[in-house]
């Protein structure tokens, strides 16, 4: 029986890099499905679609050819042939990612996507809507949180280290708005799955949140 681990939580919970290394102890794939609505919210910018006009939105990823491949350092994601995983982290794209990701004919396309990498081989996929939607029969899902104000400070230390000069309080008011976008779009909204198990991480140490999950996939496993 193949093993497919769901993944969910808001911005800043630390999903990505948590995921990468559960996936790491699994010895098991990770696909980073955030970065697929990223990809597109950034295309978007770049070609100045507005990401407010749904229409143009869903034309402008209908014609993406959207790939992700792993290697040493993690995923990789391109967009028509061009390594775009530098750019999918800024404040800009992360809010045009959650804007766009509100959209059914994007959500249709990625999440169709999404299917087809898990349905290969055993893996792990991160997002908002794993459990819900594109893994409603995942053999493990796990919804991953922690408090606002913990998100903001993880957030805004990954910020500084890209040389970024937001403060606390921008932070916390960005991740807020997304965490409403996210929570209340019609389509796929981010939500605790029924036979999910919530971890919450804001007490815990990196180590302590990948050991947590690896422990609730070997429990359901034995």
């Amino acid at each position: 029986m193949s093993l497919s681990i769901a993944l969910d939580g808001p911005v800043g919970a630390g999903k990505s890099t948590v995921a990468d290394e559960v996936a790491r102890r699994l010895g098991i794939l990770h696909l980073d499905t955030g970065a697929m609505y990223r990809a597109v919210g950034l295309t978007a910018l770049r070609r100045g679609v507005d990401v407010q006009d749904e229409g143009a939105v869903t034309a402008l990823c209908d014609g993406l050819a959207i790939t992700v491949f792993c290697e040493d350092d993690g995923q990789r994601t391109l967009v028509d042939g061009e390594d775009v995983t530098a750019f999918l982290r800024t404040e800009d794209v992360s809010m045009a990612a959650s804007t766009v990701a509100k959209y059914a004919g994007v959500r249709r396309a990625m999440v169709a996507l999404q299917q087809r990498f898990a349905a290969c081989t055993d893996m792990l996929l991160d997002g908002r809507d794993i459990g819900t939607r594109v893994l409603p029969k995942a053999t493990v899902k796990v919804y991953l949180t922690a408090s606002d104000e913990e998100r903001a400070r993880r957030r805004l230390k990954q910020l500084r280290e890209k040389g970024g000069r937001d403060t606390f309080e921008q932070v916390l008011a960005d991740l807020r708005r997304r965490d409403e976008q996210d929570m209340n779009r019609a389509v796929d909204p981010l939500a605790v799955a029924e036979d999910a198990r919530v971890v919450d991480s804001t007490g815990l140490t990196f180590n302590e949140t990948v050991e947590a999950i690896v422990a609730l996939v070997k429990e359901k496993q034995s």
